[in-house]
Order: C-alpha cells, then sequence, then structure tokens
C-alpha cells in the first residue's frame, strides 16, 4: 500500500519518523542512506525502516548535570538565582568606559552592608564604646577587613560560576547535606530578622511611645513594604536601602561631627586602631560578640545571587570587569558600614564612658554590663548632651536600620530556599512565614518577661548567626579555591590567605566562646 506524503517524515508518539523505503537525492544527488551515512547517523538513530530521533544534547547549567537526558529551557531558567531580579540590570559594554560600568556594577554590596549595620551590631558597639572606650575600635576594624575578604569571595562565585552559595552546595556537596543546611540557613536568617523586629519596634517604642509588645507586632506589616519594592525591581529596591543608610550615616555625622560635646579626640581614635589588645576583663568575650554581629552568614548567600542581576556577557573579559568592579562595590559599601559601626562606638566612648548612671526625669538609669544599651542610649543623649535632636536622630537611624535589613533578610530567605530545596513561593507568603518566626518568639518573650528582654534577645540572635557562621563560610571557601569549580577565576594567593585565615580566626573564636554563648542562650529561653 502506497504511503501518505502527509505521513511521511512526521514522527509518531514512540519517537520513529515514517520512511517510505527509498531516500531523496541530497546536496545534489545519490541516495541519501548510501550516499551520507555519517549525517544520516549525527541526525538520528537508524533502527530497521525507521529513524529513531535523537534527543538533544542537555543544556549547560545545574539542571542538565542532574538530568542527562533532556533539560528545556524552562527547566534551566527555573533554576536562576532570584528569578524575577535575574539578569534584569543591563550592563554598558565596554566602549562605554569605567564610570558608565561602575555605576551599573554599584548596588549588590550596598544591600548586603545594611547586614553589617542591623540593630544587632549596636547593642555590642554601644556596650564596647560605654565600658571600654576606644579599646575594641580595632576589633570593629578587624572584622570588618574579614568581611570585605568574604563577600569579595562570594561575590566572585557568583559571577564566575553563574551560581549562588546555596545552588553550589546543592549541586556540588552530597545530597544528604541539602536539609541540614537549609535548616541552618533559615535558623541564621531567623535570628537576623529578630533583631531586626527588635530594632524597628525599639525604635517605633522610644519614637511614638507605643507599647513594645504592640510595636514587635506592627513591625509585621512591612510584609508589604517589600512586596511593593520587589514589584518595582532591582534599581529600585537598591535605590530605597542606599536613602535608609544614607539616613544612617547622616545621623551620626550630626551626631559626631555637628553636636559639639561627642566631638572626639581624633589622635586618640587613630591610636586605638593601631593598638589591639585586650586590656580589661570582658573584652574577649565582648570582641567575640562584635565578630559575631559583624559578619553575617546568610550576606555570604545572598550576595553570590545579587551578583547575577547584572546581564553581562559570559566571555573572559567581561567576567573579569564583573569581578572587579564587584570587588570595588564590596569594598566601598563595607568600608561605609565600618564607620558606622565605628561612629557607634565613638559616641558611646565620647558620652558613657566613666559614668555609671544619670538622672532622667527624677529618675537614675544605670550604666552596667547588662544594661539594654539601645534603650539606655536614647534616654540619656538628650539630657548628656543637652539636645533632645540627639536622642531623635538616634532612634531614625535605628529604625532605618531595623527596616532596610528586614529587605535583604528576606531576599537572602528566598536565595538558600530556592536554593538547597528548590522550593518557590511568593514573595507575600515567604515574608509572612519568615516574619511570623521572628516576631513570634519576640512576642512570647517581650509578653512573658517586658520590655527588659530585649538585651537577652539581641544577644540570643547574635549568638545563633556566630555559631551557624562557618557552616557557610568553608563551603565559600572550598569551591572558590577550587580550579575544578572555577577555572581560572579561582582565588588568588591574596583572597586564599585571608579568606582561610579569616574563616579560621572567627571559628576559633566561635568555639572559644561557645560554652558561654549556650549558657547564655539556655538562661534566654528558659527565662531567670
Amino acid at each position: 500500500m502506497p504511503s501518505r506524503r502527509s505521513d511521511l517524515g512526521r514522527p509518531s508518539p514512540d519517537g520513529f519518523v515514517a520512511s517510505s523505503g527509498r531516500s531523496a537525492p541530497r546536496f545534489g544527488g545519490g541516495e541519501g542512506k548510501r550516499s551520507y551515512p555519517r549525517l544520516r547517523e549525527a541526525a538520528g538513530l537508524e533502527i530497521g525502516g525507521a529513524t529513531r530521533m535523537k534527543p538533544p544534547d542537555p543544556i549547560p547549567g545545574p539542571a542538565a548535570d542532574r538530568d542527562p537526558v533532556q533539560a528545556p529551557p524552562a527547566r534551566e531558567r527555573s533554576s536562576l538565582s532570584l528569578e524575577g531580579l535575574h539578569g534584569s540590570v543591563a550592563v554598558p559594554p565596554p566602549a562605554a568606559g569605567f564610570w558608565s560600568q561602575w555605576k551599573v556594577f554599584v548596588g549588590p554590596a550596598l544591600l548586603v552592608s545594611v547586614g553589617y549595620m542591623d540593630p544587632g551590631n549596636w547593642g555590642t558597639d554601644l556596650a564596647a564604646g560605654a565600658r571600654f572606650r576606644y579599646e575594641l575600635l580595632w576589633v570593629i576594624a578587624l572584622a570588618s577587613l574579614m568581611a570585605i575578604f568574604m563577600q569579595v569571595i562570594a561575590a566572585r562565585l557568583g559571577v564566575a560560576t553563574g551560581k549562588d552559595l546555596a545552588q553550589a552546595c546543592r549541586d556540588w556537596y552530597p545530597g544528604w547535606t541539602r536539609w541540614p543546611s537549609w535548616i541552618l540557613c533559615e535558623a541564621a536568617i531567623g535570628a537576623c530578622d529578630l533583631a531586626e523586629v527588635l530594632g524597628s519596634a525599639v525604635a517605633l517604642n522610644l519614637l511614638f511611645h507605643i507599647p513594645l509588645l504592640w510595636a514587635v507586632v506592627i513591625t509585621a506589616a512591612d510584609v508589604l513594604l517589600l512586596l511593593a519594592l520587589q514589584r518595582l525591581g532591582m534599581r529600585t529596591i537598591e535605590a530605597i536601602v542606599l536613602l535608609l543608610v544614607g539616613t544612617i550615616a547622616t545621623c551620626y555625622f550630626l551626631e559626631i561631627f555637628v553636636l559639639p560635646p561627642t566631638a572626639p579626640h581624633f589622635g586618640e581614635v587613630a591610636r586605638a586602631l593601631v593598638s589591639p589588645g585586650f586590656r580589661h576583663p570582658g573584652t574577649v568575650y565582648l570582641a567575640i560578640g562584635i565578630v559575631g554581629a559583624t559578619v553575617m552568614p546568610h550576606n555570604l548567600y545572598l550576595h553570590s545571587a545579587l551578583v547575577q542581576s547584572r546581564r553581562y556577557q559570559r566571555d573572559d573579559a567581561s567576567i573579569r570587569t564583573a569581578i572587579r568592579l564587584n570587588t570595588i562595590d564590596s569594598t566601598v559599601a563595607l568600608t561605609v558600614a565600618f564607620f558606622v559601626n565605628a561612629a557607634i562606638l565613638v559616641l558611646a566612648a565620647m558620652v558613657f564612658h566613666g559614668h555609671d548612671s544619670v538622672q532622667v526625669g527624677g529618675e537614675t538609669v544605670q550604666f552596667g554590663a547588662d544594661a539594654d544599651w539601645i534603650r539606655v542610649a536614647y534616654l540619656t543623649l538628650a539630657p548628656l548632651l543637652g539636645t533632645a535632636a540627639a536622642s531623635v536622630l538616634f532612634a531614625v537611624a535605628l529604625l532605618a536600620a531595623g527596616q532596610s535589613s528586614t529587605i535583604t533578610g528576606t531576599l537572602a530567605g528566598q536565595v538558600v530556599m530556592e536554593g538547597f530545596m528548590r522550593w518557590r513561593l511568593q514573595p507575600w507568603v515567604r515574608r509572612v512565614i519568615t516574619r511570623a518566626l521572628a516576631v513570634l518568639p519576640a512576642v512570647v518573650i517581650i509578653g512573658i518577661r517586658g520590655d527588659s528582654s530585649v538585651t537577652d534577645l539581641l544577644t540570643l540572635s547574635q549568638v545563633v548567626l556566630a555559631l551557624q557562621l562557618p557552616f557557610a563560610m568553608f563551603p565559600l571557601l572550598h569551591f572558590t579555591s577550587s580550579r575544578t569549580r572555577m577555572g581560572k577565576w579561582r582565588n588568588g594567593w591574596l583572597l586564599l590567605a585571608f579568606g582561610w585565615g579569616s574563616a579560621l580566626v572567627i571559628t576559633a573564636l566561635d568555639l572559644y566562646g561557645l560554652p558561654d554563648s549556650v549558657s547564655t542562650a539556655w538562661r534566654i529561653i528558659t527565662g531567670p
């Protein structure tokens, strides 16, 4: 029976293509089957009188590595970091010049830097300045330097591999590590979010006299803010965070340089930066808190994803430019964060050091090792400096710090959930879950133990962050030190030395303070 022409060459459901039993001449003559066997072999596999279509080669990338048969484009797109923001910012060509390209790359490190000046840092910085004057200023400088190296390495991973740290851990480590790694990351993000909730709530309480318990509940409403910002795109988010960081920096500039009573002796400050040492009891424990509050584990995951929001070519020259400009961006942004943290310590040293208490409205506010330094600072800055603006500026900066950190905390949660588990949630759902996990313990502990528990909760959040940090640093350094994973973009000797050195120092400090950290956390959870 003659076959119908319409059926010829059409693949059937079983993947075969019907053949008429003869081959049409190809490329100018001759029978295709006899004259061009290699062409036929490259196009498909001949079985009897039919040709089985050969599956297309898998698309390179993480999805292809997991599915050797086929990785369709849609599946490949689903594995992108921060899919809605990925590649959303176009990079001008090299002919546009250095400044045009640099302006486009400014932003990811700014988002990361807010984690280094969030409310969790304020308590340790205020306590260090009030108790030991400038003695621990060098610890802030060292912690900031270590943070710069770790964030530069995280950005390098994202640019060179096209993966964020969570995706790299999922794809390059055994499958059993995904759940514990994800749970540890979520614990760190929840701890950071707890500090942000408390910071924003305390600021609302101080500025508007809202009861702290209700202020904590109100902070949950910022889910609407983040949802609106994510709809507006990456550059809008970066602009809002820049405004908030600028607010923090401006408030502290006014506190230190404009208000006369707080003008520091800069020679003494400079000597403290270059004179490391622990000269008084209690400085080592507080130094561990400063380091734990400065280097944030979830920021390593976030930064490796945010750098992929820039749409650049994948040739060597473009990758080299992207790495260089992200390195500059990280250095500048985290240097600003260092100056903010240093300003907090200097302010506390100028105002509180050498005082045991101060009279405020007929009441005595005590300065002690267990003081709620954020609340103490707000209550005493105005009477000590002789102007109400001092306390208002402090509270506004605190509110800006809490709100800017909550944006990056949610983005980090999205990165680790999608990277480790491939779970995708609507941004508002993700935000509600994360915020609820942070608000619930704050509401319970504050409701039971009152406003005095704020310092304990901040301490608990920093303990959790410090304990989780090595689980983010060592995989990052493992991947970026590997020529197999990074190729020619692996860490050079400088990044290798400072990266591994920083990780070992931080881990040693964590282990040294582990007994005290665990006992402190247990005391906070179980109550006095």
